[in-house]
C-alpha cells in the first residue's frame, strides 16, 4: 500500500468511534457494538484506500468485508433478510464486478457468481416456474400426435400450391 496513512487513518477513526460508543453507552448505537461492525470498519478502510490511493486491488477485499458485516447486521435485525449462501455469493459477485470495473479483469467470474447467487436466492420461485413449464409441457406432450397430423396436412394440402 503506497499511501498507508489512508488505510490506517480510516481504521483508527473507525475503531475509535466503535470503542467510544461502547464507553459512552449510547443506546441507539448498542446494536452496532458487535463483531460485524468491526468487519465493516476494516472493509471501509480498504475501500477508502482503494478509492483515494487508487489501489484498486483493495476493492474486492473491502467489498467482501463491508458486505459480510452488513449482511450479518441485517440478518440479526431485519426479519425477512435472506440468510443463505446466495446472499454471500451476491456480496462476492458485487466485489468482483466492482473490482473488474476498475481493473478491467474478472468480469466473467463476477457475472458467473452473480447468476449463481440469483439462482440460489430465487430458487423457490425458479422451481415454481419450472413446475409450471413442466406441467404445460406434459399437457402438450399428450397431444404430440396432433403435431404430426398438422405437419402431414401442411405437406399434403398447403405445400402443393
Amino acid at each position: 500500500m503506497k499511501k498507508q496513512g489512508i488505510f490506517s487513518g480510516i481504521l483508527f477513526i473507525g475503531f475509535g468511534l466503535y470503542f467510544l460508543s461502547e464507553q459512552l453507552h449510547v443506546p441507539f448505537l448498542r446494536s452496532f457494538q458487535s463483531w460485524p461492525t468491526l468487519l465493516m470498519i476494516v472493509g471501509l478502510a480498504l475501500l477508502g484506500q482503494a478509492h483515494y490511493a487508487k489501489e484498486y486491488q483493495q476493492i474486492f477485499a473491502g467489498t467482501i468485508l463491508f458486505g459480510f458485516g452488513l449482511h450479518f447486521h441485517f440478518s440479526q435485525y431485519i426479519k425477512g433478510w435472506p440468510n443463505n449462501t446466495g446472499t454471500l455469493l451476491l456480496i462476492i459477485a458485487i466485489g468482483m464486478l466492482l473490482h473488474s470495473q476498475k481493473t478491467k479483469s474478472g468480469f466473467v467470474y463476477g457475472l458467473f457468481f452473480l447468476l449463481l447467487s440469483c439462482a440460489l436466492l430465487f430458487y423457490n420461485r425458479i422451481n415454481q416456474w419450472f413446475n409450471f413449464v413442466e406441467s404445460g409441457v406434459s399437457v402438450l406432450w399428450k397431444f404430440w400426435p396432433a403435431g404430426l397430423i398438422i405437419v402431414g396436412t401442411y405437406l399434403l394440402f398447403i405445400k402443393k400450391r
